[in-house]
């Protein structure tokens, strides 16, 4: 009963969002400006729960996220200015997700053999390779990049991708593979000393995550108009990675939390451009000192959470009315002999 008041508590939740955020779209209370910020905000967290999958929750440490958001982002260009539909835009998503997702198995199976700075280091190869092949590529325009696609991408598709991709994230991590992905980060040996298949354990969680940060490619580049292979560099991998490290290493919840707080940081200091890294870079070294293990750690913002938020929501199962005795109350008493 409790896991179902979990699940209507959650989708309530999801669906008050969907609904408020749309009514004051609706009626231009949400203007063009704050609709990009929402958009970045949508598009990070996509980025940081499916960074989370590799570093947090398997403890792979990856640099590479930003090659597998240019390979969604100029699939989905491409097949946008193809077919300027929504189903093109729909088929580029698709399509450029699992390009994304098959490159990680191509150099996942190798790469994944290596362990911390080196797996980091060959992960920021990776995705330097796919950067500079976009930046010479005669139908990618170059370094000029592409531009003029159509816009697609409105709310309840920035809504839909990001609901969905934390859920599938969240149900994949409950999982057989998710629950081998979290044995590989604990310890390695004794997770393959159960009959756990290291390699295909990290592989997984590679391939999972490529294929999201293939859909946040893919958002990007409709929303935005314009994408060229500078914006898929090695700042954008930093940046994806200080979401994770900042919301704590194997928490969803923080993740969200610390996607839209660094996106509103960063378009709050717009106005100072000067000095917008500095204090950006500020924040970031205060919050390490203080909070090193990050804003959540490794834990989650569960439904108790919500029950002691909202008394409302708690489990109302009423106490029985005779509850049954302790065993030491239902034996006899001893009968002297």
């Amino acid at each position: 009963m409790s896991d179902i008041r979990s699940v209507a508590l959650r989708g309530g939740v999801l669906v008050a969002t969907f609904g408020i955020v749309y009514l004051l779209i609706s009626l231009g209370v949400i203007g063009e400006y704050y609709q990009t910020v929402l958009a970045t905000i949508c598009i990070n967290i996509i980025l940081g729960v499916s960074l989370n999958l590799i570093t947090g929750f398997t403890g792979q440490f990856s640099l590479g996220h930003a090659g597998f958001m240019a390979l969604g982002a100029y699939t989905t260009a491409l097949m946008v200015l193809k077919f300027p539909t929504v189903w093109g835009f729909l088929a580029g998503l698709l399509l450029g997700s699992l390009i994304a997702a098959a490159v990680g198995v191509l150099i996942g199976l190798p790469t994944l053999r290596l362990k911390g700075d080196y797996l980091a280091i060959a992960t920021l190869g990776m995705a330097e390779i796919i950067r500079v092949l976009f930046l010479n590529f005669k139908f990618t325009n170059g370094a000029a990049g592409l531009f003029g696609m159509q816009r697609f991408v409105t709310w309840p598709w920035l809504f839909l991708f990001t609901a969905g991709s934390v859920i599938l994230i969240s149900n994949y991590l409950r999982s057989a593979p998710g629950r081998n992905a979290i044995a590989v980060r604990e310890d390695e040996i004794a997770a393959a000393s159960i009959g756990v298949n290291v390699v295909k354990a990290k592989t997984m969680a590679f391939v999972v995550g490529a294929f999201f940060g293939g859909i946040a490619g893919g958002l990007y580049a409709s929303y935005f108009y314009f994408i060229a292979p500078n914006k898929f560099g090695f700042l954008m991998s930093v940046n994806i990675l200080v979401i994770v490290v900042l919301g704590g290493l194997g928490s969803l919840t923080g993740t969200v939390i610390a996607a839209i707080a660094l996106s509103i940081v960063q378009s709050a200091l717009q106005t100072w451009p000067t000095i917008q890294m500095i204090i950006y870079a500020l924040i970031l070294v205060l919050v390490m000192i203080f909070r090193p293990q990050g804003l959540m750690g490794d834990r989650e913002l569960s439904s108790l959470a919500f029950g002691r938020l909202l008394p409302w929501a708690r489990s109302a199962d009423p106490p029985k009315a005779n509850p049954a005795p302790a065993v030491s109350e239902q034996l006899p008493e001893e009968v002297a002999p």
